[in-house]
Formats: C-alpha cells, sequence, structure tokens
C-alpha cells in the first residue's frame, strides 16, 4: 500500500511545509529537536488542518484543500502511537484498547472486547488484558498503546518515539518486536526516532526533516556516506570534521 503528501501548515512563527511518499517499508523520520516531527504527524493523523496540500494513503483522499476534503481522525483510519502513549488511566488494558473500536457502532461491547484480546494475543500481551495503566511497565504501555493504534486495523502507522521511554533492555527487546511486528503485517509506517539503532533495526527508508521542510531521504547507509548537514552526520556517526571539510572543499 502506497501514501503521500503535499502539506503547508502554519503554526504561529512555525511553518511545516513537507512532500513524502512511501509504502509498506517503514519511514524513519529524524531531525533535530523543534523541527516538526510531532508536528507533522499529528497533521497527518487529522489534529492540524493544513493550510493547502494533499494527504493520500491506500487511494484515500484523507485531505484535499483543493476539493474541500478533510477527514475527522476517526475517519482516517490511521494509527497514532503518540509520546507518552496516550493511555487513559481510569480504563484497564482492554478497554483502552477497545475504545478505538467506538467507530464501528454497529459491535457489542463484548465484541469490542474480543477484538482486543484478539489484537493482544497477536503482541503476545494477552495478560495485560485487566491489568490497570498505572501498574504497566515502560515496554507494557507501549505495547498496549501499539495495540490501541492497530484495533482500527489501521493503513498507515504513526510512532512517535515510540521507545524513547524505555531504559536500555527494553528498548532492545521492543525494538526488535517493533521490526518484526511492521514486517509481518506490511503496514506502511512513519517513525519518529533519535536513535540510529531503531532506523537500521526496522530497515527503515530515512526522511530528515529541518526547519519544518525535508532536507535529504534515502537509505540509512546512503545518509551515512553522504549527509546533507551536520544534524545527519552526527546521527549516523559519521565524522563532523570530515564532512565539514569534505563540504568546504566541495563548494563552488
Amino acid at each position: 500500500m502506497s501514501w503521500q503528501l503535499s502539506i503547508q501548515l502554519s503554526l504561529g512563527d512555525f511553518h511545516l511545509d513537507v512532500k513524502m511518499d512511501g509504502n509498506a517499508t517503514p519511514v524513519a523520520l529524524i531531525g533535530p529537536n523543534g523541527s516538526g516531527k510531532t508536528t507533522l504527524l499529528r497533521t497527518i493523523a487529522g489534529v492540524h488542518h493544513p493550510d493547502s496540500g494533499t494527504i493520500e494513503v491506500g487511494g484515500r483522499i484523507l485531505f484535499d484543500s483543493a476539493r474541500g476534503i478533510h477527514l475527522s481522525p476517526e475517519e482516517r483510519r490511521v494509527g497514532y502511537v503518540p509520546q507518552g502513549y496516550g493511555l487513559f488511566p481510569h480504563l484497564r488494558v482492554a478497554d483502552n484498547i477497545a475504545f478505538g473500536t467506538l467507530t464501528q457502532p454497529q459491535l457489542s461491547r463484548r465484541a469490542r472486547r474480543n477484538i482486543a484480546l484478539e489484537t493482544l494475543e497477536q503482541l503476545e500481551a494477552v495478560h495485560l488484558a485487566d491489568r490497570w495503566p498505572e501498574t504497566l511497565s515502560g515496554g507494557e504501555k507501549q505495547t498496549v498503546a501499539l495495540a490501541r493504534a492497530l484495533v482500527i486495523d489501521p493503513q498507515l502507522l504513526l510512532l512517535d518515539e515510540p521507545l524513547a521511554a524505555l531504559d536500555a533492555s527494553a528498548r532492545r527487546s521492543l525494538r526488535t518486536h517493533l521490526a518484526r511486528h511492521l514486517a509481518d503485517r506490511s503496514i506502511p509506517s512513519i517513525v519518529i526516532t533519535h536513535d540510529v539503532r531503531d532506523v537500521r533495526a526496522l530497515a527503515a527508508t530515512v526522511n530528515v526533516i529541518e526547519q519544518g521542510k525535508i532536507i535529504q531521504n534515502g537509505s540509512a547507509d546512503e545518509l551515512t556516506a553522504k549527509p546533507a548537514t551536520d544534524f545527519v552526520a552526527e546521527f549516523f556517526h559519521a565524522d563532523v570534521s570530515d564532512f565539514a571539510s569534505r563540504d568546504s572543499t566541495e563548494s563552488p
């Protein structure tokens, strides 16, 4: 399944002007703090209304300013896992996950719970069903948040630093699990990360955003070999001084 977007958005003094596309291969979105990563994901999810442009996923138009199309978040079939996971503290795990099925009013309460349990089982986490969010570890919260995003059978999955809050051991385990899960389901995904190990584990295509614009894209190896900015060089552990020297000698 393919997706593409071309959007322009102004939020106060910040301006987002992004063109991206992809398919079932995960896309890693990297960039300095304040570059627009989370704003972009929230815009795709339907939280922000772009000033102009289009968003299309699997042939469905989610947003088209020229045609006056702006689907609500509930209509988009976009799974969004924000930073901090966004779990409801007053709902047990199964009810947190079942919440995503409220867009299907024909389903009974029992049917919603069964769908939630099936999703947890796929993630090997059905034992968490009756737990309260406050009793979960960071890795367990990440799993539950992912289950809630998947329960709507999304056409696009958006993950905002899904592993950032985990300790090193949990991060290694969840990184492997997430990579396998995305590969098995072939769900298009955009993953914000600050860790090059996430990029390589996901075998992701990389898009670099700085000051609201995509300034480079390609594979991890391509960006390692020829970084466009100091940030990219540092992210992929390239030699920054060598990069600066190379840049100065190649400038006209």
